[in-house]
């Protein structure tokens, strides 16, 4: 099926007389008919729900879906998207491992990796991704245990060279990890470029509507975790009656350590009803993410060509830097996200936002309504200037979410704001 039917048909396929639409199973628990059955899913010899911290129906249904889109063996949902990254990386990096990211991630990830997880020992090196491989190879360690990414950084716009880093990380026998939020798996399938995991903040595209907070790790099985660097997939879990992820699940060993250990110890698992919101989100997104990247295309030229913007960012433009890099990776659209900065600086960017009226100044992004953020001073409020720098953000970056309105009611409102200036 191509991914607009896919976005409608997968996960969820009612069999003769049940419900069309995706049902609530708004229970924490399941019965069973014998104590020996439940004793086989403690086990993990035979399928089913034990307990809602760790599956349910619907949001199993829903995972199904995701996994559908990206082109992956299973998936996870978790309660955001940073639950997402910090699974995904806990899954094979523990206490004495490393990883290495992309300076450019979104500010909260680089928060998540460089200050939190460092508490938990996992150390964290940030490289510039537009180095030449050569110089990227400086930051690989011997306890390196994965790479990190965005296709689309949040909110500087870089596009990752996904063949590059995945070319990259099994050099060193790591996988890439790909956080593919603002592309979707409309635009852009990692996996189809040699990324081995992919996250997402279901937030965003994927719900559009702003009414549930989630997050997805996707696998794509395809990953070569028997080679001598992640015994957590390799060696029997004790916690698990000494079961091998990789003898027992096969391609499945990652995302099934991820759910049956990880999600069972940290609870990071969304109810039902949250999964049922997101799969409505979920069941439009082709079509939403076409007027996305329209609309987005037009505001871009449109800021692109006026006088009081210093520059923009945005991989639609011919002339912007990663161009080249979102024709081969991104050639139905580039989202509807866009950065720029204005002429004055913090001052000026916080005049304009402020005079906006159809626009919403929100901490948010990815919605079927246009946002309007403040880099600097809200999601990167904690990065230093140095940090700043590295991000791609200055004082007068402002992130505009492009919606779903009518493209001139938006010019109009953003001409609003460049008057108050």
């Amino acid at each position: 099926m191509h991914i607009e039917t896919q976005c409608l048909h997968e996960g969820y396929k009612p069999k003769n007389g049940e419900p069309k639409a995706l049902p609530i199973y708004q229970s924490t628990t399941y019965t069973y008919d014998s104590t020996a059955h439940i004793g086989q899913l403690f086990d993990l010899t035979a399928d089913g729900h034990m307990y809602s911290r760790i599956s349910n129906p619907t949001v199993d249904a829903v995972e199904q879906k995701i996994a559908a889109l990206e082109g992956g063996v299973g998936a996870l949902c978790t309660t955001s998207g940073q639950a997402a990254n910090l699974i995904a990386v806990l899954n094979i990096c523990g206490a004495g491992g490393h990883i290495v990211a992309a300076s450019t991630i979104y500010g909260g990830t680089i928060n998540l990796f460089g200050v939190t997880l460092k508490k938990f020992g996992v150390d964290c090196t940030f490289v510039n991704a537009d180095a030449p491989a050569e110089e990227l190879e400086k930051a690989f360690r011997p306890n390196t245990r994965a790479v990190f990414g965005e296709t689309i950084a949040n909110p500087a716009l870089a596009v990752l060279d996904i063949e590059k880093f995945a070319a990259l990380a099994h050099r060193h026998g790591v996988p890439l990890i790909v956080d593919n939020t603002f592309a979707t798996p409309v635009l852009c399938r990692p996996f189809e470029w040699g990324a081995d995991i992919v996250t997402h903040s279901t937030t965003k595209y994927m719900d559009g509507h702003a009414v549930q907070v989630g997050g997805a790790v996707v696998d794509s099985g395809r990953f070569h975790w028997e080679n001598g660097k992640f015994p957590e997939l390799c060696t029997p879990d004790e916690s698990y009656h000494g079961v091998t992820y990789t003898e027992q699940f096969g391609e499945k060993a990652y995302i099934t350590k991820a759910r049956v250990q990880l999600m069972r110890d940290l609870g990071m698992y969304p109810p039902a009803l949250t999964a049922f919101i997101l799969n409505l989100g979920l069941e439009t997104l082709a079509v939403r993410m076409e007027r996305h990247c329209a609309n987005a295309q037009r505001a871009a030229e449109f800021l692109a060509a006026h006088s009081a913007v210093e520059h923009v960012n945005y991989p639609g433009l011919a002339c912007d830097p990663y161009h080249a890099l979102a024709q081969k990776y991104l050639p139905k659209g580039c989202s509807g996200v866009i950065s720029f900065s204005v002429r004055g600086g913090r001052d000026a960017a916080v005049r304009f936002m402020d005079s906006l009226q159809l626009c919403n100044n929100v901490v948010h992004v990815a919605d079927i309504c246009t946002c309007v953020l403040h880099p600097a001073s809200s999601t990167h409020r904690q990065l230093t200037d140095e940090q700043l720098v590295a991000a791609g953000i200055t004082p007068g970056m402002i992130r505009l979410s492009v919606g779903l309105e009518h493209i001139d009611d938006i010019l109009a409102d953003l001409e609003k704001g460049f008057a108050a200036m």
